[in-house]
């Protein structure tokens, strides 16, 4: 794996029998971050605008599983890990505490062309700053945790000077 992570940057241990879960907000040359639509048919969130991400699998380590869950949602390859952007402990309602951390990513690929996952995302867009709002789309007035993260990785990017 050939993946150059910023100085600093200290992945979570994924032996301690917790949940966890990996996140990235993906960022393009133009300063963009990209988002994917949950189908109808998931479980947790669906309809809903999100981030790729997913559970680490066991024996993965988190770079593992973010590398992982980009190739799988997207069909591009990680190549950086920039910054930490939020850590968050949360339960979709079926009694497991999931410890999310996600992650400012560059990626590369074809990235006007991802490869969706098939039955899990139906469609994509790039979201810059006045787009941010269109992710609250299909979500409960409170549940606005997505446009926080893709927020903040947006100002992260401008602050790196992405």
């Amino acid at each position: 794996m050939n993946v150059r992570v910023a100085e600093g940057i200290e992945f979570p241990s994924t032996d301690d029998g917790e949940r966890r879960v990996v996140a990235a907000v993906i960022i393009d040359g133009r300063g963009r971050a990209f988002a994917q639509r949950r189908s109808g048919s998931r479980k947790i969130f669906p309809h809903c605008w999100d981030i790729v991400g997913g559970h680490v699998e066991e024996g993965e380590s988190m770079l593992e599983a973010l590398t992982r869950e980009i190739t799988e949602e997207t069909g591009w390859h990680l190549t950086e890990v920039l910054q930490e952007l939020y850590r968050i402990d949360w339960d979709p309602g079926d009694g497991v505490t999931r410890r999310e951390v996600d992650y400012l990513v560059r990626v590369e690929g074809d990235l006007e062309r991802p490869t969706l996952e098939a039955g899990k995302h139906t469609e994509f867009m790039w979201v810059d700053d006045s787009r941010v709002p269109l992710l609250r789309e299909a979500r409960e007035p409170d549940d606005y945790f997505i446009t926080d993260i893709v927020q903040r990785g947006l100002d992260a990017a401008q602050r790196l000077g992405l």
